[in-house]
């Protein structure tokens, strides 16, 4: 359970907004990658529960994504399967961050973004490695980010059942490799994906 270390350390230094920045969907098959920005200030609640998105039930990270957008300045971004197929999956993220950043009710003081610097998010950022886990701002980017991507992977679940997006979200499990073998892709699948370009070469 995270609290406001590291945001404090910006606020001693005069700043006063946080953006915490996170993707979910740069590994899966199908689906888009989505991005999500929230927003810590000085008089921003502390939230109890938020964590490192990867390590909470999915009932508890529903629970707290719904605190979080009904209490803090949030964003949501994303970059579609045929962005990631165009652009490559890297600069994908890149573009599903800056929408969520342009869609933030106010430009932040500084931006915290989960891993690696990223240039090409093409504005200046503070990089933290595992970030989700260290930075209050970035937890809850990577809570409100895995809940909006997983809730729209079971959507299309329903439409694709065979595929098991409903518990894989996309991702290279098993189930979604025979499917893939039997089925071949689905509009929704990425074709610059090594897995799937070979199978639609067959």
């Amino acid at each position: 359970m995270l609290d406001f270390t590291v945001e404090r350390t910006y606020f001693t230094r005069g700043l006063r907004s946080v953006a915490g920045v996170d993707e979910v969907g740069r590994g899966p098959w199908a689906g888009p990658v989505i991005a999500a920005a929230v927003v810590i200030t000085p008089e921003s609640p502390w939230l109890e529960g938020v964590d490192d998105s990867k390590q909470l039930s999915r009932r508890r990270r529903e629970a707290l994504a719904a605190v979080i957008v009904s209490t803090l300045a949030y964003a949501v971004g994303g970059a579609s399967v045929r962005e990631v197929d165009r652009l490559n999956v890297r600069v994908a993220t890149a573009l599903a961050m800056r929408r969520a950043l342009a869609r933030l009710p106010g430009a932040a003081d500084v931006v915290v973004v989960d891993g690696l610097a990223m240039p090409e998010l093409g504005r200046a950022h503070e990089a933290m490695v595992d970030g989700d886990a260290r930075c209050y701002a970035v937890a809850c980017a990577s809570i409100v980010a895995k809940t909006v991507r997983d809730r729209l992977m079971r959507r299309l679940g329903g439409r694709y059942p065979e595929f098991g997006w409903e518990h894989n979200a996309g991702y290279g499990t098993p189930d979604h490799r025979v499917a893939l073998e039997r089925r071949g892709p689905t509009p929704h699948h990425r074709r610059s994906f090594t897995p799937v370009a070979q199978r639609s070469l067959l």
